[in-house]
């Protein structure tokens, strides 16, 4: 969907933000609930590290509150202002979304966080 190279790429793909070759998670569907945030140590194409230092990840939290504000705000205009629902109604679709998407959501927001440390390197690709 998108070109090798754009970040948008590696965050929507959740593959390696250097090489973008190959996910970065062990399971590459979020809704093994038990293997949502399993990550590999390192890309076995590039040997690129995922975890840049320990603890690396708790700064994901910080992208995944607007990440959530995203989902909730289009379930929102969604069901409210488009199809023009009650206010219960459309809260109760927000409060829907934010559950059934959450492993999404957390895995978007790793994403997002590694890609602002990380950049491709279009040299790595031909390995």
């Amino acid at each position: 969907m998108f070109k090798k190279g754009w970040k948008i790429n590696s965050i929507l793909n959740g593959s390696c933000p250097k090489c973008q070759q190959e996910s970065m998670y062990k399971n590459s569907n979020p809704y093994r609930i038990s293997e949502t945030l399993k990550m590999n140590d390192k890309c076995s194409h590039c040997n690129t590290q995922y975890k840049i230092e320990p603890s690396f990840f708790y700064g994901a939290m910080y992208v995944s509150y607007p990440v959530g504000i995203a989902f909730a705000a289009a379930a929102f205009v969604i069901t409210y202002l488009v199809i023009g629902t009650s206010l219960t109604t459309a809260f109760i679709t927000i409060v829907a979304t934010m559950v059934l998407f959450l492993p999404v959501i957390l895995r978007l927001s790793r994403n997002i966080w590694i890609n602002l440390f990380m950049s491709y390197d279009k040299n790595l690709t031909n390995q």
